[in-house]
């Protein structure tokens, strides 16, 4: 079998349609610091989720590809969990419920044993109810894994036997269709 990111991105788009969501993807060369990564689409999700008609249906952006990681602390995890963690922070007051995923498709993601993580506009209330220190913190050591951890938010796959890069899936809308 022959399997590709971008067959990876066209089975999930195929699924969001499926479920209702407008679909649109955005690469599946995704590249850069992860951080970085997590702000530019977190922006583009609030763009496409508060621009035009209130009964549109909700958005789901993809985007495939590999970001990378400027390890400066000792913390563990990894590339789509820190891109998760970066995106809670931009998704605080987010004006329409949301979640981003991020995962590695082949189930590791970093030094962890997770493939990925979620957040969504919740994830740093969630955190301060549990008495964590703020994201910006993990963000530091590099612990995503941590903060995600405690939140019950790592995607756990264990070892797929398939590499085809990462998978980042964005949804936002005024309604999720049957959630």
């Amino acid at each position: 079998m022959i399997g590709s990111n971008r067959l990876s991105i066209e089975a999930a788009a195929r699924a969001a349609r499926g479920e209702g969501f407008a679909v649109r993807v955005l690469t599946t060369c995704l590249a850069g610091e992860a951080r970085e990564v997590a702000r530019v689409l977190v922006s583009i999700l609030h763009q496409a989720a508060t621009t035009g008609d209130r009964d549109r249906p909700a958005v789901c952006l993809l985007a495939g590809g590999e970001t990378t990681v400027t390890v400066r602390g000792a913390g563990h995890g990894g590339r789509n969990q820190e891109l998760v963690l970066a995106a809670a922070e931009s998704l605080r007051g987010f004006p329409a419920p949301a979640v981003v995923a991020s995962l590695a498709t082949d189930g590791v993601d970093g030094h962890s044993d997770a493939a990925g993580g979620v957040a969504d506009p919740w994830s740093h209330a969630r955190g301060q109810a549990l008495g964590l220190p703020p994201i910006a913190d993990f963000l530091e050591r590099n612990d995503s894994n941590a903060y995600l951890g405690c939140l019950g938010d790592l995607i756990l796959t264990g070892p797929t036997g398939t590499n085809v890069m990462d998978l980042t899936i964005l949804l936002a809308g005024r309604r999720f269709p049957r959630l």
